[in-house]
């Protein structure tokens, strides 16, 4: 069962390890492909935040967002790997963070084709979310073992 367990974690960080070491080689001066590419979904995102909840987000640099996420997504998976809560709350937090800029169907109408792609994917990505949840609940539910005390010794 504990191989079994190990493996399962090994394939689950391996989308979030290997998706971070291709994003670090392409990552270059600018933030690379991944940050050309998330600048219309994050001015997007910014634009829906001001206009629903009028706060205003500050002005971010992509390749430092684009560097957290690789940082999360990186370290975050080599501690799940390894069972750890803590790595589980750090691709909780990119999958937070992530998720709704990443897959904006919000964006669209629901007959368009980007819609139902986007879509798909945002609770795909909810479904890793959940399971993160669920790893760390379980995680906490497990009693810690308590070492057996000695026995005394009689004394006459």
């Amino acid at each position: 069962m504990a191989f079994a367990s190990f493996l399962g974690r090994v394939l689950f960080a391996s989308v979030f390890i290997l998706s971070a070491y291709q994003e670090f080689n392409e990552f270059g001066v600018d933030g690379g492909p991944a940050a050309k590419a998330l600048r219309p979904k994050f001015d997007a995102f910014t634009h829906r935040v001001h206009s629903q909840v009028g706060f205003q987000l500050p002005e971010i640099d992509l390749k430092f967002l684009i560097a957290g996420a690789i940082a999360l997504k990186g370290l975050g998976g080599v501690l799940f790997i390894f069972g750890s809560s803590f790595g589980a709350l750090l691709l909780l937090l990119h999958q937070l963070i992530a998720t709704p800029i990443h897959y904006d169907f919000y964006n669209y109408d629901s007959e368009d084709k980007e819609f139902t792609q986007l879509f798909i994917k945002f609770t795909q990505n909810m479904a890793l979310f959940g399971a993160l949840l669920f790893f760390i609940g379980m995680k906490n539910s497990i009693p810690r073992r308590v070492p057996k005390k000695a026995p005394k010794t009689k004394t006459y």
